[in-house]
């Protein structure tokens, strides 16, 4: 087991710069550019995250900002990465299969990085199942994942995927919880009512056959990655129910704005077009 928890250090800036606000994420409020640098507000996650960004530093994984300490403020400073990321609503690139492809070469580099990480000792707070919930999948974890690959945290330079941002939700992974988490967005595996105009008509069995092999993901992997999904779904609804009433802010305004919803017509289109993406998957 990885036990070192990375000491805070503080950062000082050296002139006084204008800070640019930043696009928020769903859920994560007064993120700001100061000069090549951006500040985040700290939270549970954070020694976790610090860590991470600490050892992808130390193995030379270019794609991921660097941790470089914590301001006056008590913000997190990151590194800021130049390029273009997806903003709201999404262009229409983000149908594209060779940025598909190279995404895929990018989460696989990742996720490569971390496997000598190990599984560290750091309290994240996390809270109790909520009741009614399904009972958590029994897996077998094989690295520390960033899980969170929306097109959001995608930064691209040209029609190359450059970098990950937004590592809050890093946690316990596999190779399979991975690319599932990808192909949720970028396949897109969801309800066609709730995909992007220019997603609406894709093949979506054969993107997520693109982005397997462009992986490399095994073929037990694949048999298992739908059948998986499927039953998580029903967990993220209950979950995201949780912490829209727990926490409030941008989980309540999520769930208020129709994302319980979402998650079941996931479900239900899974049930039936899943089969479909499994056979692409398995295809030989």
């Amino acid at each position: 087991m990885f036990d070192k928890v990375v000491p805070t250090r503080a950062y000082s800036d050296v002139d006084v710069l204008e800070e640019i606000p930043l696009p928020n994420g769903d859920v994560t409020e007064g993120v700001v550019r100061v000069g090549d640098t951006v500040r985040r507000p700290v939270g549970p996650h954070s020694a976790l995250v610090h860590a991470v960004l600490d050892h992808l530093e130390a193995v030379g994984f270019a794609g991921a900002p660097r941790f470089l300490g914590i301001d006056d403020q008590g913000r997190e400073v990151l590194t800021f990465i130049e390029g273009e990321v997806a903003g709201r609503p999404h262009p229409s690139w983000i149908a594209d299969e060779e940025r598909l492809l190279s995404l895929a070469g990018l989460v696989r580099a990742l996720d490569d990085a971390m496997i000598d990480f190990g599984f560290p000792d750091i309290d994240t707070e996390t809270h109790p199942d909520p009741p009614g919930i399904p009972p958590p999948q029994q897996r077998t974890f094989e690295f520390i994942g960033h899980r969170d690959i929306t097109p959001e945290n995608v930064v691209w330079r040209d029609t190359e995927a450059y970098a990950l941002i937004d590592f809050d939700l890093v946690r316990p992974c596999s190779r399979m919880l991975e690319v599932q988490n990808a192909l949720m967005y970028w396949a897109p595996l969801s309800h066609p009512r709730d995909r992007d105009p220019d997603q609406i008509d894709l093949d979506v069995p054969r993107r997520c056959r693109l982005f397997a092999d462009a992986y490399g993901l095994s073929r037990e992997d694949r048999a298992i990655l739908i059948d998986d999904l499927i039953y998580g779904t029903e967990r993220s609804w209950h979950l995201m129910r949780d912490r829209a009433e727990r926490l409030g802010g941008g989980w309540a305004r999520m769930w208020d704005e129709g994302v319980g919803d979402q998650i079941r017509r996931r479900r239900e289109w899974l049930l039936v077009d899943g089969p479909a993406v499994t056979a692409a998957l398995l295809a030989e």
